[in-house]
């Protein structure tokens, strides 16, 4: 018998994923429709401010939508996972090869998605994504900024 996080991951990544290749290709309405639409909501996206409520959360993502085409590869490397009762989340990287503002571009992307069930069916509330760190060499101090 699975797991709620596995009946979640199941159930939601295969969705996810298509809506996120949609996006990279730059159609935001399969991301838009696996988002809540009641507040709160929220975006700490890679290339755009801090966005709250959903008409801010709705307009970045078109936005970003239009930067992007001929998605030719995108990939969600699940880091970690977790689902109980109407909560849920997940963290990994997203690996893209896309044209960016008319230019090839590849790049990864570390993101956090938090989920809510909502009326039986899983809604993505909120995402942060932005580039992972250089890995420090073994002997050098890490320092804060």
């Amino acid at each position: 018998m699975p797991s709620p996080t596995e009946e979640f991951l199941a159930e939601m990544l295969p969705r996810q994923t298509a809506a996120e290749r949609a996006m990279h290709n730059g159609d935001a309405g399969p991301r838009t429709a696996l988002w809540s639409k009641a507040d709160p909501v929220s975006l700490f996206g890679a290339w755009l401010p801090i966005r709250t409520g959903w008409a801010d959360v709705s307009d970045a993502f078109r936005r970003v939508a239009a930067q992007f085409s001929d998605s030719r590869e995108y990939r969600f490397e699940v880091v970690a996972a977790g689902a109980s009762g109407d909560l849920a989340y997940t963290i990994g990287y997203e690996h893209n090869t896309v044209t960016l503002n008319g230019r090839p571009a590849t790049y990864t992307l570390r993101v956090t998605h938090v989920y809510r069930r909502e009326e039986g069916d899983w809604k993505i509330v909120h995402r942060h994504g932005d580039r992972p760190p250089d890995e420090p060499a073994p002997d050098a101090p890490l320092h804060s900024r």
